[in-house]
């Protein structure tokens, strides 16, 4: 029966506690332990039952208490004493964005299909959304002027349950936003303010919602609303879910309506923050309005719309990218093809490697890569792998300098170690710098300080922690699959608060190898069981619904910890979510990841757990591979890459049981008269003083302002004054250029001194003569590419040295440059020449490149 009339309830908050509904829609107080223990105190087994929603709770709570809570000095003070610091927080003219001469220019829009902000907000599924959580924090906590873009999921990612047998089944709730931290955005008469965007014959319509994550909004966009048609509300009911159709709908919105959406809003941003290929489609809205407002051709407005796009990629293997048919994108983009003033293939060639390879598909990450000035990969090492995975958009580069860099992710440092036994350590020996100043080196060495007995007692309490939580979930696991009453109560007993506690938590994806442990299952069950130095493990994690390999090797999993042998010493804790690794991560001694090398693009749990003392144990992969010395943890392996994926296990489980056995255990366990393992404190105050500061989101989103968001709104400012003149003549020139390149070659090359040795220290003149055609020799740049020759004769990581022009004739130019030897060995060098321009971006142009041949 369909209502006449709908409404929202609001609780019935006294006056004087009428600021906790402003807090509660606030997420600033998920990483303000004062704020959490305030709506703790409103009712603590509510606050719990209600997976720590502080909405629902002051909605459910009852009225009495409210009253109660209204006369209680204690409560009103706490309240005064939260608002406060929340006041503070929200005034404060002194961020680091403030102090470092920042100029919002129009502010940052991080386009992602995902927030993992809270437990609370069920609408991530995982590292990428946790990460765009921590990132949003953190650009909060700096003050820089910035905004989420997201989609709001009415059901959002499965929940996760154990069938008998182990095998993963998923449940899914309706999401009632109306009792979740977000709020519709409305316009001028109250209605909810929409956007709409463009499907096959028809118009799909989103409503905007709002959640405040300190001074930083995210905007999500809902598709669930009566102007659509059933199949259209659909696109905002699940993450990741459907088919190629319902992927490609998502993103659309994603990216078109999130810009329709912060225009509605009354927001341009200088910069688009593309978190992974999904949002690529912005860059096209972004062109499509700036050539209806400004009068500008494709070309021109691409120019400017590229300056102030930034994507990072976080993917490792062609596979995880998303892929569209030509079919497809006509379907969606046909009449888009006319109304940008491009073909049907030149469309198609803006999401392809070869833009004129017919049976390329559309790539999201292509398609973001050409129309982005500022990629990046997601850690040193993956930045490596990128550059080899997408060296195909610029074929005529060397892997090395294909324009893909790196910015290592991090983690929020005032959510994750928030409410953990470390937090009130941090605070007397560190000071309040460690939450104002993460990222800051100098803040975390006071580490050192902190007497050993009162660090050991602080990881202890945690591990306890831990422990009596798992031992809850276990016991509710097995009632909810109907266990015998007897297997109940000892699932409630399961674990030991003083053994060696290791934590293997996860996407259940099969590279990230979860079965790697139990490759010798004696050898595991003599490690786990010693009498005088037991080993306990906790294993959490989901496998994508679809992915059956994944689903299987939760079933493997399960039935191998099953083993009698092992003495339940290894549990499965089910539901992986934020409140599960919180747990996780802020109670267990050490921490394992063992994926196949270099699948692993980054991986941030291990930061969590080194933020808050465990040490961790990995393969030489994604962080761990630039984080690592033999002084804070330990490297399964070093670093090698293998071809036979068995032999690899093989040899990397033998490895990893070595490390147990030989290192790790008899550290943790080697405890002087007064019972601490001093060795082990030794490395967990060297892991939080080296790992604490660097891998924080403080210093991420930093190394972001600096490296892309400040020369992006810097550089989008510039092509767009004065009616986009420089953009205009920018594309005028590359035009020309593209039309006189097939005349540009090197014809001829000398050297003095050319077959002869040479010595170190001495120079080489070089000079070349380069056919320019049309062309004049400022517009290209003429580079001698030097380096050390590798074993099949080619040039190993060269570098460019610029050539000067020597005199024109006849539209060739002469160049000469001098070759310096700085290092002694086999080199050789060759000749290359580019476009060049005083406004062009610092990204090669594809397909402009000639070298001597």
């Amino acid at each position: 029966m369909r209502p006449l009339r709908t409404f929202v309830v609001r609780p019935a908050l006294p006056a004087s506690l009428g600021r906790l509904e402003e807090l509660a829609y606030n997420l600033w107080w998920t990483w303000n332990t004062d704020a959490v223990e305030l709506f703790e105190r409103v009712d603590r087994n509510l606050w719990a039952d209600l997976g720590h929603n502080p909405v629902r709770l002051l909605g459910a709570v009852s009225q009495s208490r409210l009253d109660a809570l209204a006369e209680d000095d204690s409560f009103r003070g706490h309240l005064e004493r939260v608002l406060e610091q929340f006041d503070q927080y929200l005034a404060s003219s002194r961020t680091w964005f403030d102090r470092h001469g920042g100029s919002p220019r129009g502010g940052v829009a991080y386009f992602s299909l995902e927030f993992g902000l809270h437990e609370c907000l069920p609408i991530y599924s995982g590292g990428m959304g946790v990460l765009a959580g921590d990132h949003i924090k953190s650009a909060s906590d700096l003050g820089i002027p910035f905004a989420g873009v997201s989609l709001l999921y009415q059901e959002g990612y499965f929940r996760q349950y154990l069938n008998a047998d182990g095998w993963q089944l998923e449940r899914y709730f309706d999401n009632d936003f109306h009792q979740m931290p977000v709020r519709l955005e409305r316009d001028a008469h109250g209605q909810p303010l929409t956007v709409s965007v463009e499907y096959p014959g028809r118009r799909c319509v989103a409503q905007i919602w709002r959640i405040d994550v300190g001074r930083a909004p995210l905007y999500l966009l809902d598709a669930n609303v009566p102007e659509n048609g059933p199949h259209d509300r659909q696109v905002t009911t699940r993450l990741y879910q459907g088919d190629l159709d319902m992927r490609i709908r998502q993103e659309v919105l994603l990216g078109i309506g999130g810009v329709r959406a912060l225009a509605a809003l009354g927001r341009e941003p200088a910069v688009c923050h593309m978190n992974e290929g999904h949002a690529a489609f912005l860059a096209l809205e972004r062109i499509r309005v700036l050539m209806a407002r400004e009068k500008l051709s494709f070309h021109e407005a691409r120019e400017i719309a590229a300056a102030g796009n930034v994507f990072t990629t976080h993917t490792p293997v062609p596979a995880g990218i998303d892929l569209f048919g030509p079919e497809l994108i006509d379907q969606y983009f046909g009449r888009w093809y006319g109304e940008l003033g491009l073909s049907r293939d030149e469309f198609l060639g803006l999401g392809r490697q070869n833009p004129f390879d017919g049976q390329e598909p559309f790539s999201m990450a292509v398609l973001a890569i050409r129309l982005a000035e500022h990629v990046n990969g997601v850690s040193k090492l993956h930045g490596r792998v990128s550059r080899r995975m997408w060296q195909g958009v610029w074929p005529e580069l060397p892997v090395d300098e294909v324009p893909i860099g790196a910015i290592t992710n991090g983690v929020h440092t005032g959510f994750w170690a928030a409410g953990s036994e470390m937090e009130p350590l941090y605070d007397r020996y560190l000071g309040p710098e460690w939450r104002e100043e993460p990222s800051d080196g100098e803040v975390w060495q006071s580490i050192f300080q902190v007497p050993a007995e009162e660090l050991w007692r602080a990881h202890e309490r945690g591990r306890e922690r831990l422990v009596s939580f798992a031992r809850e979930r276990l016991r509710r696991q097995a009632e909810q699959r109907g266990a015998p009453a007897a297997e109940i109560a000892q699932a409630g007993e399961l674990l030991n608060p003083d053994v060696l506690t290791i934590g293997f938590a996860r996407r259940f994806a099969t590279y990230k190898r979860a079965t790697l442990l139990f490759r010798d299952p004696e050898r595991l069950r003599r490690i786990l069981g010693d009498r005088n130095r037991p080993v306990q493990i906790i294993v959490a994690g989901k496998a994508h619904p679809q992915d059956v390999p994944g689903r299987e090797t939760i079933r493997q999993l399960i039935h191998e910890a099953r083993r009698p042998e092992y003495g339940n010493r290894i549990v499965f804790v089910e539901d992986y979510d934020i409140d599960v690794a919180r747990q996780l991560v802020q109670g267990v001694d050490l921490w394992l990841n063992n994926p196949r090398r270099p699948l692993e693009a980054s991986g941030t749990s291990g930061m969590k757990v080194a933020l808050n003392g465990g040490l961790n144990v990995s393969i030489l992969d994604g962080w761990w591979a630039e984080a690592y010395s033999p002084e804070l943890g330990w490297a399964i392996g070093r670093g090698e890459e293998y071809t036979d994926p068995d032999y690899q296990d093989t040899i990397e489980s033998r490895a990893l049981y070595e490390l147990l056995e030989k290192d790790v255990v008899p550290l943790f366990y080697d405890r002087g008269p007064d019972g601490l393992p001093r060795g082990w404190i030794a490395r967990m105050k060297t892991s939080i003083a080296a790992n604490a500061p660097y891998f924080s989101t403080h210093r991420m989103v930093q190394e972001y302002c600096a490296k892309a968001y400040a020369p992006a709104m810097t550089r989008y400012a510039e092509l767009s004054a004065d009616g986009a003149r420089e953009a205009r003549e920018l594309a005028a020139w590359k035009r020309r250029v593209a039309e006189s390149w097939r005349d540009v070659r090197v014809l001829d090359v000398t050297s003095d001194g050319r077959n002869g040795d040479v010595t170190v220290g001495s120079k080489m003149e070089v000079e070349a003569t380069v056919q320019l055609g049309a062309l004049g020799p400022d517009d290209v740049l003429v580079e001698l590419y030097a380096g050390a020759i590798d074993p099949n004769g080619q040039i190993a990581e060269g570098s460019g040295v610029q050539m000067t022009a020597d005199g024109v004739k006849g539209g060739c130019a002469r160049f000469r440059g001098t070759l310096v030897m700085d290092s002694s060995g086999r080199r050789g060098f060759t000749v290359r020449v580019r476009p060049s321009h005083p406004s062009l971006a610092p990204i090669p142009e594809p397909g402009m490149i000639r070298w001597a041949s």
